[in-house]
């Protein structure tokens, strides 16, 4: 009989005093936990270790989720502590049976005998795990949680539920978005563990002289140009402050403050339009939205998903029509539907208007051009709140960081957006502003009778 795996777990590292209650929540069964920690509080260092004790004591399928890949093998894969040790020595070589830095996966033996493959950690972005589906995990780790895709915890939620898996959600505070809905749930639901910690917190709970985050050291980073929106936001946990980068996080936050975000009822008297952004290989995303006569702009609906073709969004704006009473008006496409495909030497507008949809073309402009008309119409445009994913991709839709600059307390940003998971909901909305007729859209389009084209 081959003898079983004899090595102390955790591994070389001793839990901060502000850690342990979640750390006892998880050993104890606990299976939904938010971390709201500021930033520097050994989040991601503690669900490395929360994870190695899990897959010890049950066999199984583990994730480590960040906003993207490319985050992922930079933040957990090959990130280091302040003392120099990598991140990922919280496994045990001695519990390692195969390691793939390519795929950022760790097989580790069966503690019971180790000579069988047991456990199987991956690190993977948040827009991958659809491809993923079939691995069935028992736990996943939601690392900045707040940035990443939140259908990421929508399909795996069920999964976790039917297998009895836990969901661990550790993040800082990026605005009213999908992470601030997140963490307004948890609070006030008993069956979840929920914890806000600041630094002032932190610092509370830790012995004299052994403060995670100094004073001294945020003040360093307040006179090395760190805004004062991302001091908030990191060390102190607020949610007032929109996302750093973000094009439109302040004019978003004027819309909830000012009410615009709410129920918005579909107007009979006035056509709707759709905005698109049709992706192939990638998400499609549509917006239905209805312009009053004094120039309001309401955004009545949001439809996205991916994996499908043409005729199932067609299909889509069939049923709204037939089950909401929507009258349409105008249906804005990209420039690039315009272009024919390979092998049916068909354009997507023309496939289109084989299945009765009519499009209109936006103009071709600079992306720059388009956020400018984007940001001088969110002030006259109210949201349902039935638009959650869209309303959240518009918060989250941000400048892409330029990693080669910066120190971590100043960040400098590239020219273009960030493509990520708020991209096709933010492109759609876009070639909306830039491709819509105004005052021409407000009169319904009078067809003969419902099975008139769309």
């Amino acid at each position: 009989m081959t003898d079983a795996i004899n090595i102390r777990i955790p591994h070389d590292w001793t839990p901060r005093p502000y850690q342990i209650p979640l750390l006892r929540y998880l050993q104890g069964g606990g299976t939904r936990a938010v971390a709201l920690w500021h930033r520097r509080a050994g989040k991601d260092s503690l669900a490395l270790h929360w994870c190695t004790m899990a897959m010890v004591k049950r066999l199984g399928v583990y994730w480590h989720v960040l906003p993207t890949l490319k985050q992922g093998r930079k933040a957990v894969w090959e990130n280091r502590t302040k003392d120099g040790k990598l991140f990922l020595d919280a496994f045990p070589e001695e519990l390692i049976y195969n390691r793939r830095n390519d795929e950022m996966t760790i097989t580790f033996k069966d503690p019971a005998n180790p000579k069988k493959p047991g456990s199987f950690y991956q690190v993977i972005g948040s827009g991958d795990v659809d491809a993923l589906m079939g691995a069935n995990p028992v736990g996943i780790v939601f690392s900045e949680y707040s940035l990443g895709d939140p259908v990421a915890w929508e399909l795996t939620r069920p999964m976790l539920a039917e297998n009895g898996g836990w969901a661990l959600f550790i993040y800082t505070a990026r605005g009213h978005n999908h992470g601030f809905k997140l963490y307004e749930m948890a609070e006030k639901n008993p069956k979840w563990f929920c914890q806000r910690l600041t630094v002032d917190d932190t610092a509370a709970l830790m012995p004299p002289g052994f403060a995670s985050i100094s004073q001294e050291a945020i003040q360093e980073d307040r006179e090395g140009g760190m805004t004062e929106a991302k001091i908030q936001s990191e060390y102190y946990c607020s949610f007032d402050a929109p996302v750093e980068g973000a094009f439109y996080g302040d004019l978003m936050m004027a819309a909830l403050d000012e009410g615009r975000i709410t129920g918005v009822p579909h107007d009979p008297a006035l056509p709707v339009s759709t905005f698109w952004d049709i992706g192939i290989g990638d998400a499609t995303a549509i917006w239905w939205a209805q312009t009053t006569r004094g120039g309001e702009i309401h955004l009545i609906d949001y439809y996205e998903t991916n994996g499908v073709g043409l005729a199932h969004y067609v299909n889509e704006l069939a049923k709204r029509r037939e089950e909401r009473g929507y009258t349409y008006g105008e249906h804005i496409a990209p420039h690039d539907m315009a272009a024919k495909e390979f092998g049916s030497g068909k354009s997507r507008i023309e496939m289109a208007r084989g299945l009765g949809v009519t499009f209109r073309v936006a103009p071709k402009l600079p992306v720059d051009d388009g956020i400018q008309a984007v940001r001088a119409a969110l002030p006259r445009c109210w949201f349902d709140e039935g638009c959650g994913r869209g309303i959240d991709a518009l918060r989250n839709y941000r400048r892409e960081e330029d990693e080669s600059k910066g120190d971590g307390v100043v960040t400098f940003y590239k020219p273009h957006p960030l493509h990520d998971w708020a991209s096709h909901a933010a492109d759609s909305f876009r070639y909306g502003m830039v491709g819509g007729r105004g005052p021409r859209n407000r009169e319904p389009i009078k067809y003969p009778d419902k099975g008139a084209p769309l």
